[in-house]
């Protein structure tokens, strides 16, 4: 049976600015990286010890070994407890913002990476 999300795979355009974006503009870190074969993936997390990582994999590379891969961006909600530092953080590193909103489940906004890719983060305790 399953148990938990371990990693989720992210296919970006350019590594390195994909990583700069991810560590510099929303704080995340490096868990492991992998070189070999001419293959490259990066793991990162939010914070030490994240049950659930994401790698971040060279999307052209990618779709020369496997073609048939959806190598779409995956709709992926993030949680924060403090939701307005949060968006104060990512705007003052000029981060593209959605407004802040209240939906049922609380509030939320929208965020892209520096590759136009949108996610979403919502306040939780």
């Amino acid at each position: 049976m399953f148990s938990k999300v371990g990693q989720i795979m992210l296919y970006v355009n350019d590594q390195d600015k994909a990583l700069q974006f991810w560590t510099e503009k929303a704080g995340f870190h490096v868990v492991s990286e992998v070189n070999g074969e001419g293959m490259r993936w990066v793991e990162i997390a939010p914070e030490e010890g994240a049950e659930t990582t994401i790698i971040l994999h060279d999307k052209e590379f990618v779709a020369k070994m496997s073609p048939e891969l959806n190598l779409g961006t995956p709709s992926l909600m993030f949680f924060t407890k403090d939701l307005d530092g949060l968006y104060a953080d990512l705007a003052s590193k000029q981060v593209t913002l959605g407004e802040l909103v209240t939906i049922p489940g609380g509030r939320v906004f929208n965020f892209a990476d520096d590759e136009n890719n949108y996610f979403a983060v919502m306040e939780r305790a």
